[in-house]
């Protein structure tokens, strides 16, 4: 019991956590087992979830409709495509957005252009995905600014539209 209110009190979400496909799927039952547990802790514990999914979507919307996750989350760093966003989206979940809407051949314009604001958080993947003009380099929080006014420049909004919006649904 004690243990079950330092873990409320202290935490407010479960992750990351995931499956990740992307070099290998030698483990692929693990990561499944592994992913499930995480769900039912975070449903246990009435916490949302923070999803890594790389090279997994089936996978994952799969688990999800037969594990509901009570209080939904972010599919971090998203990098589906957009019937994947809006799968996502349909369930609940928020797609992250990071330094890749940046990018100059970035999949990520069409998505943020067509998935309302409302379902957008701003994330970094620090230290990794650095937005253009870093990218390469170390990623850090204050480059989510630039990830902002990419955002308001895709929806014809401005910066701090975006910002307020996001910080919410964050």
């Amino acid at each position: 019991e004690q243990q079950l209110k330092l873990f409320s009190d202290r935490y407010i979400a479960v992750g990351e956590i995931g499956l990740d496909f992307y070099w290998d799927t030698t483990f692929a039952a693990e990561q499944k087992d592994a992913l499930i547990k995480q769900l039912q802790w975070a449903n246990q514990y009435n916490k949302p979830v923070d999803l890594h999914i790389r090279n997994a979507y089936a996978e994952m919307f799969e688990i999800l409709k037969d594990i509901e996750v009570h209080r939904k989350g972010v599919f971090h760093c998203f990098s589906g495509d957009i019937s994947e966003a809006w799968k996502a989206v349909e369930m609940g979940y928020a797609l992250g957005i990071g330094g890749v809407a940046t990018f100059k051949k970035s999949l990520l314009v069409d998505i943020v252009r067509e998935i309302p604001l409302e379902h957008i958080v701003i994330e970094t993947d620090s230290p990794y995905l650095a937005p253009t003009p870093f990218r390469g380099k170390r990623n850090e929080s204050s480059y989510c600014k630039i990830i902002a006014e990419k955002i308001a420049e895709i929806k014809s909004l401005s910066p701090e539209e975006v910002a307020i919006v996001t910080t919410q649904n964050a």
